[in-house]
């Protein structure tokens, strides 16, 4: 039978393991809750500026004469006189002297024509007066018909049709003896001389080549979808020519002055032709835009109204993502009038001063929250201050 000692030790030990039980849950500190984490996705926007626009057209294109002019001996001779400036790059006036011809034999035909000149107005004189006396002489001849030969009327005609040629062997001499002096047909930079002193040249012999300064054109290739921007298909366009010159970007100033008409069979592109007025300065003083020199052009065209320019990479399926007032997702239809390089004009879907998201979305929905850095920086402040505030609140009690 079992002692009163060994009833109560069991039951002291269960009350003691209890009594510390119940003391370690009481010291026990509960599990610290989590801090909510903010999961809304983060964007980057750029507020829509509508600007009022003219559209311009660009191309390129090289620089040419307008005139282009090749020298050649119209007369036999040798080469007597060379002009200073009858050299590659020279410039030169209109009518300055380049080369000239010996003309000896031509001065000899001159004479020799003025000589026959003479003689024919001579014989036409003495021919009158025979003619004049033969009529006279008819006159008295009462039962007489007078004949045209009576009348010497086909002598006379004979001398006038010699003294008509005789003048026209002056003006071939006067004209072969001008021709011995080879003059500029106009302002011009001269490109090539192939001719020397001494040299023998004989007609059509080439002399050199000479390039208008007054004009300077540049033919311009557009595609048709970029002429749909021009007024007047680009007909009296102006044109900014811009190219590089010692280093240093110039700009010059153009006009559209017609079209090729055609489309060219190897690029499908249409020419427009610009021109430029004094393109070596010589009467304005303004930088040279040198023949050869490669030029980029931009085309003023038509008035696109009032439009905003974003990236062409932010329109999917003709619509854009923008934050609306309530930082949601939503997506605008747009009106896309133009697109160039990785740009795109747009006139129509977007209002002034709307948000347009620029960065990338992983799994965009519409109607979905949003946040922007900035205010998700400025709750975190405010939230770091209120956690701040309450601890110290803590502290003090």
């Amino acid at each position: 039978m079992a002692t009163k000692k060994q009833i109560i030790l069991p039951i002291i030990v269960l009350s003691l393991g209890i009594g510390g039980f119940l003391a370690m849950s009481a010291l026990k500190q509960p599990p610290a809750e989590k801090e909510a984490v903010d999961n809304t996705p983060l964007v980057t926007v750029k507020q829509v500026e509508f600007n009022p626009m003219i559209f311009t057209v660009s191309s390129y294109g090289v620089v040419n004469a307008k005139y282009e002019t090749e020298l050649v001996s119209q007369v036999n001779g040798e080469i007597i006189y060379l002009s200073e400036s009858f050299v590659r790059g020279g410039f030169v006036k209109k009518g300055d002297i380049l080369a000239k011809i010996d003309p000896s034999d031509y001065d000899a035909d001159l004479i020799d024509a003025e000589a026959n000149l003479a003689s024919a107005r001579a014989s036409l004189v003495q021919e009158k007066a025979f003619s004049k006396v033969a009529e006279e002489e008819w006159k008295r001849i009462k039962d007489g018909v007078p004949s045209e030969l009576s009348l010497r009327k086909p002598q006379l005609a004979q001398e006038i049709a010699k003294l008509k040629s005789t003048e026209a062997g002056l003006k071939r001499a006067l004209r072969n003896v001008e021709r011995t002096v080879i003059k500029a047909p106009y302002d011009a930079l001269i490109e090539s001389r192939t001719i020397g002193l001494g040299s023998y040249v004989s007609i059509g012999t080439p002399l050199g080549k000479v390039l208008s300064t007054h004009k300077a054109e540049i033919r311009l290739p557009l595609a048709d979808k970029d002429i749909q921007y021009l007024i007047n298909k680009g007909k009296h366009a102006q044109v900014t020519l811009v190219a590089d010159l010692g280093g240093k970007q110039q700009e010059w100033s153009g006009t559209i002055v017609r079209s090729e008409g055609v489309v060219d069979k190897l690029s499908r592109m249409t020419y427009l032709v610009a021109e430029v007025i004094d393109p070596y300065g010589i009467e304005s003083n303004n930088s040279q835009l040198r023949f050869g020199s490669y030029v980029t052009a931009n085309i003023a065209g038509t008035h696109a109204g009032n439009v905003t320019v974003l990236p062409r990479h932010l329109v999917v399926n003709g619509q854009i993502a923008v934050l609306d007032d309530d930082n949601k997702l939503t997506y605008k239809t747009v009106n896309i009038i133009r697109q160039f390089g990785a740009e795109v004009v747009i006139s129509a879907g977007l209002e002034q001063g709307m948000n347009v998201i620029t960065s990338a979305l992983d799994y965009p929905v519409e109607g979905m929250q949003l946040a922007l850095p900035q205010e998700k920086l400025q709750q975190q402040d405010d939230d770091s201050e209120g956690s701040e505030t309450q601890l110290a609140m803590e502290e003090k009690e």
